[in-house]
């Protein structure tokens, strides 16, 4: 059996209201989407189960966008306006982090992978067999 070393990251949004955990893997696996709204924002998708996610502070914080299906819930700062996580058309029952707001994470470090939404149907079969 494979066994995956966890980690656990700190992270938040540029001014430090929103502060969260997430366990993950030690070597990090991102998704780096090309529908409107990631690419306009760079983010980089380390999707977990809720389980591995801890909003610490910020609550009060956050401002809910959405659009389209209306299936995401895009979730930032209502004061800096950063999104460093939401909760994913994909995977409604976890969350996406977006890695560019992790601590101390270098961008080089990370294991990035495409995901093409103009082709959402292949790229969510690739996915399916991975556990978040």
């Amino acid at each position: 059996m494979h066994h995956t070393e966890i980690a656990t990251y700190a992270g938040g949004c540029h001014c430090g209201r929103l502060r969260f955990e997430v366990d993950a893997p030690a070597t990090l696996e991102v998704l780096d989407c090309n529908c409107s709204v990631c690419r306009m924002t760079g983010f980089l998708h380390l999707i977990v189960r809720a389980s591995q996610f801890r909003l610490l502070q910020g609550t009060d914080a956050l401002v809910e966008y959405r659009f389209n299906t209306g299936a995401a819930r895009h979730l930032f700062c209502g004061h800096c306006g950063v999104k460093s996580f939401y909760v994913p058309r994909s995977h409604p029952d976890g969350y996406s982090v977006n890695a560019r707001c992790l601590d101390g994470v270098a961008l080089s470090a990370l294991h990035v992978v495409p995901f093409d939404d103009r082709d959402r149907e292949a790229s969510m079969a690739v996915l399916a067999g991975r556990d978040p």
